[in-house]
């Protein structure tokens, strides 16, 4: 989506749009409070269109920004230049008029491109990853991005724009039934199992090791880790229900995304369990309401809904209701190390498969301030900007002994709506710098980058003996 300020063509995605609500010219123009003449013009290409107007389309026909521009779909975008900058491939200077065409075209045959990469990739590295997988930590990396079965699920999730409507409404059936909004949820939720003939017990760490959940089918019992906060105590019962409640629903979906992997499988199911977990905790109709009354204060979301800093912020990434839909955000979850354990999105935000993120997204910074929240506008090298909100959180497990990890959440949207939050309050938008940032340093092209820790794979390093700059990676242009 364009910067605030900036204007788009999108005469023939706006001609769709118009077409499939089958309105004429002079309608659509009423509806929004523009003039016929106007339409004509930006669907002829004649006029582009501002960030307002957008906006405005947004909200009377119920889209999402990221919808209607840019035309292409960014992740798509993102993996199609990676695959071209490959050297083996041997065009990384594509001219990018030629590029948005091919994927505002052929997205399909854009995409099948880049499988038919991933697949190469793979078939590539295996055997030296398989020789000595700690040989080159980055080319194992590279494998596991093209084969584990965590893209998979990841890519299903992606195309739903990371909501499952079918459980959403399951649980939030539950949720009322269950009266979670009147009473102690981790009663009434223990209370459901036992109608199940299960029994929850909180153990002793000693007792559980290294677990923090176990569920024996023989016995019907569930065992929880004395180490579990009351929020995740909650999510786990909740997951235990999902098993018990939504087979069904959970192996229909499963079925319908066609997985072949059987930790795949596995996984997605998992993941299911979980998406259920968190909508019977935070039901969609009274978490959308708390979210738009509170201008996005996850904290105080959090505390409304008795769950942590991360279910909250996870969850608002999920709202994507036909007719009721939130911001689309995209959601990350990043160790000290810069590794993304979690990346979720239900905009357009283009991820790497590999590399690592940005050293200049605050998400980093945030372990600098821990447990308090850092804002930032981000710019991505195709000129998409995105308001950034990034917070440390402390895992479950932590002892005297041992400490529990720290991770960074992020979470996201495009710039535009951040008037809708709250973390944008008392800030220019208009004026405000956005920090320039890229996927991560292998795709990388900025030169003049002081945070870079390696060169473009598609450009030649270029050292100089006689000279020393803030970037501490030169390479040839072009």
């Amino acid at each position: 989506m364009a910067a605030r300020g900036e204007k788009l063509i999108i005469g023939q995605r706006l001609r769709v749009l118009r077409r499939s609500l089958g309105l004429t010219q002079a309608q659509m123009a009423a509806e929004i409070g523009v003039s016929p003449s106007y339409i004509t013009l930006i669907e002829s290409d004649q006029r582009p269109a501002s960030a307002r107007f957008l906006m405005r389309l947004a909200e009377v026909y119920d889209l999402n920004v990221s919808e209607l521009a840019p035309s292409t779909d960014a992740q798509l975008a993102t993996e199609f230049n990676a695959a071209l900058k490959d050297p083996t491939v041997d065009m990384p200077n594509l001219p990018r008029a030629e590029i948005e065409a091919i994927l505002q075209a052929s997205p399909r045959l854009a995409s099948a491109f880049v499988r038919l990469h991933d697949r190469y990739r793979e078939s590539l590295l295996r055997p030296l990853a398989d020789d000595n997988p700690m040989t080159d930590r980055d080319k194992v990396e590279v494998l596991a991005g093209a084969s584990l079965p965590v893209e998979e699920v990841r890519s299903w999730l992606n195309e739903r724009r990371n909501h499952i409507d079918s459980l959403d409404h399951a649980a939030e059936a539950l949720a009322d039934t269950l009266g979670l909004h009147r009473g102690e949820p981790h009663l009434a939720l223990t209370t459901r199992l036992a109608e199940h003939g299960v029994r929850t017990r909180i153990l002793p760490a000693e007792v559980m090791g290294e677990q923090l959940r176990r569920f024996d089918l023989h016995r019907k019992e569930l065992m929880l880790s004395e180490l579990l906060s009351q929020p995740s105590r909650r999510f786990q019962t909740g997951v235990l229900l999902a098993r018990l409640e939504q087979d069904a629903a959970m192996s229909a979906l499963v079925a319908e995304a066609g997985l072949t992997d059987p930790a795949a499988v596995t996984l997605m199911r998992v993941t299911l369990a979980n998406y259920f977990a968190a909508a019977l905790l935070m039901p969609y109709g009274r978490f959308l309401a708390a979210c738009e009354s509170t201008r996005y204060d996850i904290e105080l979301v959090s505390h409304r809904f008795g769950s942590s800093f991360e279910q909250t912020a996870h969850r608002m990434s999920t709202l994507q209701r036909d007719g009721a839909r939130g911001i689309p955000f995209f959601f990350v979850r990043v160790d000290r190390a810069g590794n993304m354990s979690k990346r979720f999105s239900a905009g357009r935000f283009p991820f790497s498969r590999f590399g690592g993120t940005c050293p200049l997204w605050n998400i980093h910074a945030a372990f600098e301030t821990p447990d308090r929240v850092q804002t930032q506008i981000i710019r991505m090298p195709e000129g998409a900007s995105y308001f950034s909100v990034a917070r440390t959180v402390t895992r479950a497990g932590g002892t005297y002994g041992q400490p529990a990890q720290k991770l960074a959440i992020g979470l996201g949207c495009d710039v535009a709506y951040a008037p809708r939050l709250i973390y944008a309050d008392g800030m220019d938008l208009k004026r405000l710098k956005p920090v320039d940032i890229g996927l991560n340093c292998y795709l990388c092209e900025r030169s003049d980058c002081a945070a870079r820790a390696h060169a473009p794979i598609n450009r030649r390093l270029r050292v100089n003996e006689r000279e020393r700059s803030l970037a501490l990676f030169q390479f040839e242009e072009g």
